[in-house]
């Protein structure tokens, strides 16, 4: 069975520097600091997955910048492998973070949309001047959106009436189409007004 020493920082680093030794080497360093370095990802919102993805950037960066003699033992080893792990791990849940937002801010725009511009349509009173609207969205608007407010369809149902791909399909498509009234409604305030006094009235 082959034996796995652990290497004194010296001589980990200078193995690494003239590339000696690397599998050896790049071994012990696992062995010594994968549990640790993973428990810091792992009980920071991540998974064992992102703990030895973490690992390998980390250490392929560590290899990089000791061979380009950019780290000069100021600190211990472990220390400099924590750091560097800290820091991948941080910047990817900020990039996770930025993503999500990204996710819910469209959402609640989605949302406000439906809200907004939904509400009319399921007015029956102000229903003739909405259709007349909904006539210039085009043939595929009208269907979707008469469909879903006035025929009270589900996604599901639209979607076996129109044969689209999938039920996903069809909510995107309904979305981009309020969104194209709300956007006709702000051109003709005049409409927008009284749509508005026929909901409040």
């Amino acid at each position: 069975m082959e034996v796995i020493r652990n290497f004194p920082d010296s001589e980990l680093v200078a193995n690494l520097r003239g590339r000696q030794r690397m599998d050896e080497t790049i071994r012990a360093i696992y062995r010594s600091h994968f549990d640790s370095l993973s428990w810091y990802v792992m009980n920071n919102s991540g998974s064992r997955q992102d703990a030895e993805d973490v690992f390998q950037e980390m250490l392929v960066n560590f290899i990089d910048l000791v061979q380009k003699d950019k780290f000069r033992g100021e600190s211990t080893v472990k220390t400099f492998l924590f750091s560097l792990n800290r820091h991948i791990w941080l910047n990817e849940l900020k990039r996770r973070g930025r993503a999500l937002a990204r996710e819910e801010k469209f959402q609640k725009g989605q949302e406000r949309v439906e809200a907004d511009t939904g509400h009319m349509i399921a007015d029956r009173e102000s229903r003739q001047q909405v259709i007349k609207l909904v006539e210039e969205l085009g043939d595929t608007c009208k269907k979707i959106l008469l469909l879903f407010y006035y025929d009270n369809l589900s996604m599901r149902e639209i979607l076996e009436t129109l044969h689209y791909e999938n039920e996903q399909v069809v909510r995107n498509k309904k979305y981009k189409c309020l969104k194209q009234l709300e956007q006709m409604l702000d051109e003709k305030p005049h409409l927008k007004q009284t749509l508005k006094n026929l909901l409040n009235g």
